[in-house]
């Protein structure tokens, strides 16, 4: 699900560069790839923590520092690739544009805050306003679980109150600020993540408490849900609907999991699956130097590209993004996990001499 929301995104962003005008309905309503890792994000976290917290063993501190550990490396170094990029664009006497080089931005960008109002000019790496979001949610986690839990026994409520929430959300937020809660990046992007990350949670407690053991039945649920996404998509019905779809989508598929169904779960698929992050995040560097570097050796003039220079710039996001994750993303997430099992000390833990007695290594 996770490489199916991220490829949807960049064939969003990127369908402008094969041809100008209106863009096909699936195609257009492709932003709501983010709406889909939000309620992801929330089945998954207290899949993994709620329990936890429920039962008091939850570790604030080791949480956030797992999620940072998840998010963050890959965050930074793309950013600070930016940051060279546009140096050395300088020197060169080329000018990167606003739309990149916000340099007022860049402390919120650093601290993941720019999603919280907090970085009105935007700039950079433009995905990177969900990671905020995912930041703000996951600081808030126990006052989400707080809420969660105690419905634990009460999954059919739970999911009622969710998918109102995100109908309420979606039809009061234009209201208020005069931008659909589904446009909302820079400015109020903390927000766009709140009702679907409750979704998200309220489904994992339906999945939690009235898991299906039938496979026929987890396929009906899941084929039906995945027509119905596609429907209201290519419909343009309101994107509450889509929202409320997603839970449903993924319902299916973890009860598709408790029927004892491998479907989905290949090694290449679960592979594509790890590397969704990175393609998310290197999506747009990778097109502005692909583009770039196209119209220079190529002598391209402005506008959409040739169709199968296209297909090599969408095909290539993915190489591209592997590379990020085994360079960046997958060692420096072992690192910081590594760091905080021997207790955030520096150096490997010292070894006790034969015979010396033995040492508790604090936090481990």
């Amino acid at each position: 699900m996770r490489i199916f929301a991220a490829l949807w995104v960049v064939l969003y962003h990127y369908w402008p560069r094969l041809m100008e005008g209106g863009l096909p309905r699936f195609v257009e309503k492709g932003y709501l790839g983010v709406e889909l890792f939000f309620v992801l994000s929330g089945f998954i976290l207290c899949h993994v923590y709620l329990q936890s917290f429920g039962e008091r063993t939850f570790s604030y501190k080791s949480f956030l520092w797992a999620r940072l550990a998840r998010i963050y490396p890959v965050h930074l170094a793309v950013l600070l690739g930016l940051v060279g990029l546009v140096g050395l664009a300088a020197m060169l006497g080329i000018a990167a544009g606003e739309n990149i080089a916000a340099w007022s931005s860049l402390p919120a960008q650093v601290l993941l805050l720019q999603a919280w109002g907090l970085a009105p000019e935007g700039g950079w790496n433009h995905p990177s306003w969900s990671i905020s979001a995912e930041w703000f949610a996951y600081l808030t986690f126990p006052i989400t679980a707080a809420i969660v839990w105690p419905l634990r026994n009460r999954a059919v409520l739970a999911v009622s109150l969710a998918v109102s929430l995100v109908w309420v959300a979606n039809i009061v937020f234009p209201l208020w600020t005069g931008t659909q809660l589904t446009a909302a990046t820079i400015a109020w992007g903390a927000l766009r993540i709140v009702p679907c990350f409750l979704l998200g949670s309220a489904v994992y407690l339906l999945w939690r408490a009235h898991p299906t053991r039938s496979r026929d039945w987890s396929i009906a649920i899941t084929v039906t849900a995945t027509m119905a996404a596609a429907a209201a998509t290519t419909l343009r019905a309101p994107d509450a609907l889509t929202v409320s779809v997603f839970g449903a989508l993924i319902f299916g598929l973890a009860s598709l999991t408790t029927s004892g169904s491998r479907w989905l779960t290949s090694p290449v698929g679960v592979y594509l699956g790890e590397v969704s992050f990175s393609v998310y995040m290197i999506c747009i560097p990778y097109e502005l130097l692909f583009v770039e570097g196209a119209r220079k050796v190529l002598h391209l003039p402005d506008g959409p590209l040739p169709w199968p220079l296209w297909g090599v710039l969408f095909a290539g996001v993915i190489p591209a993004a592997m590379v990020l994750h085994h360079l960046v993303e997958r060692p420096a997430r072992d690192a910081m996990r590594r760091w905080e099992q021997r207790g955030f000390r520096v150096g490997s833990p010292r070894r006790n001499m034969p015979g010396a007695p033995s040492q508790k290594v604090v936090g481990s």
